[in-house]
This record gives C-alpha cells, sequence and structure tokens, in this order.
C-alpha cells in the first residue's frame, strides 16, 4: 500500500479550512451565504464546531491523499484531474439534489459548490505535487 506524507496532509489540512473560512467570511461570499440560507446574523461557531469542522476537512484530506497515493499520481495536472471529477461526481451532483428536491436556492448551493471545487483542487494538486520530494515523512 502506497503511504500518505503526514506533513503534507497537516499542512493542506490547515490551507484548506483557512481558505473554506475565508469563502464564507464577509469579505468574500458570507453576507451571500447568510441571505441565502436565511439566517438574521453570522452564527458564532463554537470551538466545537471549529474543532470538527477541522477533523472533517482532515478526514477529506487524507481519502483525497490516500486516492493520490494509490493512483500514483505526482504532478499537478494529474491532480487538478482527479480533484474536477472527484467535484463533479459528489459536491456538484449532491448540491444539485437539493436544488431539484429540497428547493434551496441556486445561489446558496453554487456558494457551497464553489467551496468544495476550491478544496477539491487545492487538496489533491498539494498532495501530488509534494508527494515526491517528501516521501521520508511519509506514513500509512
Amino acid at each position: 500500500m502506497k503511504r500518505v506524507n503526514f506533513l503534507t496532509l497537516i499542512v493542506v489540512v490547515v490551507v484548506a479550512f483557512v481558505a473554506s473560512s475565508v469563502w464564507y467570511s464577509p469579505l468574500v461570499f458570507g453576507k451571500q451565504f447568510l441571505e441565502f440560507s436565511g439566517f438574521a446574523a453570522a452564527p458564532k461557531p463554537s470551538p466545537v464546531k471549529a474543532f470538527l469542522e477541522l477533523f472533517r476537512t482532515f478526514v477529506l484530506g487524507y481519502v483525497i491523499a490516500r486516492l493520490v497515493a494509490g493512483l500514483n499520481i505526482v504532478d499537478w495536472k494529474g491532480g487538478l484531474q482527479l480533484g474536477l471529477w472527484l467535484w463533479i461526481g459528489f459536491p456538484a451532483v449532491l448540491l444539485t439534489g437539493s436544488i431539484l428536491w429540497q428547493g434551496a436556492p441556486w445561489q446558496l448551493a453554487a456558494i457551497h459548490s464553489c467551496d468544495w471545487l476550491i478544496k477539491l483542487i487545492l487538496i489533491p494538486v498539494t498532495c501530488a505535487v509534494w508527494r515526491k520530494p517528501m516521501r521520508a515523512s511519509a506514513v500509512s
């Protein structure tokens, strides 16, 4: 079984977590997210929720890193291709379903979908590019 680089995984999880946090901040799409979600004000995330979100991002990163290693993807092009296919096959399809069957506003689904697109490109590209030079610090 091919190994996952632990250092790469930690770095990419933190970067993806921060990127997602910025995406939903008032600087980017926070105001639109509140408007289309029906929230009157931005909910204040508790430390427990922040930890759980970081853990979710870690699980996502680990699974993708395993795919990158298992598929022997070692360049940014392969990472980008994997990320795009994952995005099409999962968040794009699932969020389309929420529009069709739950009446979710398409604008809200688009905000979430683009957040997922960022993560699903960032994680496999980073894991692929860092895979070769950092093999010494890998864990299974």
